[in-house]
This record gives C-alpha cells, sequence and structure tokens, in this order.
C-alpha cells in the first residue's frame, strides 16, 4: 500500500497480479488520443456552447477502419468549474456515442503542458501554421501554486471519477499527463518556479481522490522523459517515482525510433505491470505505424498514437513549426494524425497495418 493510500485509509493499488487479470481480461489496446477536429483544445471540446456530438459520432465512426478500440481522452478541471452538471452529462453523451463504436475511452484529469493560463469561454482561433497552437494546461499555472484551489480540484476528481467509477464504457482514467513537463513548446519559459513542488505534493493526493472512489478502472499517469526508467534508475526524478509507485498499470510515451521504444520496454518491464504506451507516432522523427505498431504487438503492449483526425490543433505538422510556422508550404510528411478531414486515411497502408496486427499473436507476458 502506498503512503497516500496508508494515510487516507483509501483502498490499495491493484497489485500486480490484479492489473495483469484486469489486462488480460482486454482486446490489445489501440487507439488515438482524441479532439474531435473543430476544437482546439479540451476547453473547446467540452463546454455546452462548442460540444458537437455529431462530428464527434462521425469521428469514432471513423475509428473502425483502423480496428481502435479506445481513445484517450482530456477532460479540463474549468470546464467541470464552469458546469459541473453540463459536463458530466456530455461525458455521459460521449460515452454513449463511444461505446456504439466499439470504443471505451482512457480519461485524462489534468494536463502539464501547453498554454499555463486556460481561460473558460471562447477559445482563439489556431495560429496559422503552427502545431497544437490552442492546447491548454489543466490547472492553470496560478491556481496550481495556489493550495486555496485544492479543493476544487479534489471535488472535480471525485465528482467526475466518482460518477463513472463503475461504467464499465470507461477503461481507463489518466490522473496527470506529463506532470513535470515544464509546458512545451512555445510555453517552457513560462513554468513558475513553485510549480514542480506543488505537483510533487498533488499527484499522489490526486491518485488517492481518484482512489477512494473505488473505480472498477485502473489509474495511471504517463513517464516520458529522462534516461532510464528502470526501477531504482538514479535518474528518476520524485514526480516520475511517484506516478510509478501510484499506477495500476503502467504507461508511458515515446516518439522517437524502434530502437528507443523497445529499450523503453525493457526498462518498464521489471515493474511487473501492463504496459501501455499513451503517446507515440512522429512519423518525421523515426516513430511510424510500420516500425512501432508491430514491436508493440509482438510484446503485447497497448498504442495510443497522438492525434486521428487532421483539424484545428493542426498536429499533423511537426514541432519544429514552434519555431518555424508551415505557412508557405506543407511538410514532406504528416507527423500526427491518421485520417484527413474527410476521413480518409492519409496513408491507406497504415490502416491496413493497423487491421493486421490486430490479427497478429502477441507474445504471452
Amino acid at each position: 500500500m502506498s503512503a497516500a493510500d496508508a494515510v487516507r485509509g483509501n483502498p490499495a493499488r491493484w497489485s500486480q497480479d490484479e492489473a495483469r487479470r484486469w489486462y488480460a481480461d482486454q482486446p490489445w489496446i489501440t487507439g488515438a488520443n482524441y479532439t474531435n477536429a473543430s476544437s482546439i483544445n479540451q476547453l473547446d471540446m467540452w463546454q455546452a456552447a462548442t460540444w458537437n456530438p455529431a462530428e464527434i459520432d462521425k469521428e469514432l465512426g471513423w475509428a473502425r477502419q483502423f480496428g481502435m478500440n479506445s481513445m484517450r481522452v482530456y477532460l479540463h478541471d474549468l470546464a467541470y468549474e464552469q458546469d459541473p452538471e453540463g459536463l458530466k452529462r456530455r461525458i455521459g453523451e460521449f460515452l454513449t456515442i463511444a461505446d456504439r463504436h466499439g470504443i471505451r475511452p482512457i480519461f485524462v484529469l489534468f494536463d502539464s503542458c501547453w498554454d499555463p493560463d486556460p481561460v473558460i469561454g471562447p477559445q482563439h482561433k489556431p495560429i496559422p501554421g503552427v502545431h497544437n497552437s490552442g492546447w491548454v494546461q489543466s490547472p492553470g499555472r496560478r491556481d496550481l501554486i495556489d493550495p486555496t484551489q485544492d479543493a476544487g480540484f479534489r471535488r472535480y476528481v471525485e465528482d467526475i471519477v466518482g460518477t463513472f467509477a463503475r461504467d464499465k464504457r470507461v477503461l481507463a482514467w489518466d490522473v496527470w499527463n506529463e506532470p513535470d513537463n515544464p509546458g512545451g513548446g512555445m510555453y517552457n519559459d513560462d513554468q513558475l518556479a513553485q510549480e514542480n513542488a506543488r505537483i510533487e505534493q498533488l499527484l499522489p493526493q490526486v491518485f488517492a481522490w481518484a482512489r477512494a472512489q473505488k473505480p472498477v478502472q485502473p489509474l495511471t499517469s504517463g513517464v516520458w522523459i529522462g534516461p532510464d526508467w528502470s526501477p531504482g534508475a538514479p535518474q528518476l526524478t520524485a514526480i516520475q517515482r511517484i506516478q510509478l509507485a501510484e499506477s495500476d498499470v503502467v504507461t508511458f510515451h515515446n516518439y522517437e525510433w524502434p530502437e528507443s521504444f523497445e529499450a523503453r520496454i525493457a526498462q518498464l518491464r521489471p515493474y511487473g505491470r501492463p504496459l501501455i504506451c499513451t503517446e507515440w507516432m512522429a512519423r518525421s522523427a523515426g516513430s511510424t505505424v510500420d516500425t512501432i505498431l508491430p514491436i508493440a504487438r509482438r510484446e503485447n503492449v497497448g498504442m495510443i498514437n497522438w492525434g486521428f483526425v487532421q483539424g484545428e490543433s493542426q498536429t499533423h505538422l511537426p514541432w519544429d513549426s514552434w519555431e518555424r510556422p508551415y505557412t508557405l508550404q506543407q511538410p514532406v510528411a504528416w507527423f500526427h494524425d491518421l485520417l484527413k478531414p474527410d476521413g480518409t486515411p492519409y496513408r491507406p497502408r497504415e490502416a491496413e497495418i493497423f487491421r493486421e496486427q490486430r490479427k497478429s499473436r502477441a507474445r504471452a507476458r
């Protein structure tokens, strides 16, 4: 039992056997990080004024081209603060739509990437030629460092997880995306000095608040940076140690060459828990469907790539567009995303590989 569990009398973190039994009951997990194409960020997707269930229904229907069975979907604490009951209704509607298409989402509660000053209401238009130019952190940096906001964070976690804790249409809860990210993209210099210390304090509590709701779904938070994630590695940060100690199933991000992907799997196997890569695929950086997906299938690692339909997030553009926007010409190859706006695959062969790998056998783990 973790320190957070012991102090609060919460249910224990799942044992290795419990986690492995849960994973054995799932089909091989494949999906994408999903925001509907007309939304620039999480707030755009979930606020009532821009909620678009028809578009979501259409796009999740397209996931069948790839044989997908999951989507990783970001929520936002401000969307809850603005309209708690409305957000829960929309999550329920999303689950109904997803279930109709055989999709079980992984919901993300908090996120430390991109714009650190989210604002409720209408979101700005995409910056021309720039990758993910409207994504926002949750919570915002000022709220994060303010301990008086903790009660609100707790209400958000307990209410959202508690409402859907026994809903088997939910696959898992990713409690905090890249909590040790300094912002990313154009925002690395905007991090406040207190942020890391606050996240070290809050992250175990977020796990504890969620676990207290006794969800039938596993909890996780994915590691993403650093040279070595092996148990006891001296390079592990305090935040990474919390992530790996509290997660029921181990998740990670990798946008690199196949040899790096295989090395990360080897580092994480000794934890004795199922592995899911919840962010991957950056074609021009070496992470491609052709090379990475067969390794994952062989190793029985669940796979959730970044991006599904080309849209307002513009994540088909590479990371270097932050420094030199692609306004005069498009990149030679798309970076993320699998589908064009009309639902046709960017590369039909990628859809074929997804389907082929679903039929192949994984190693027993």
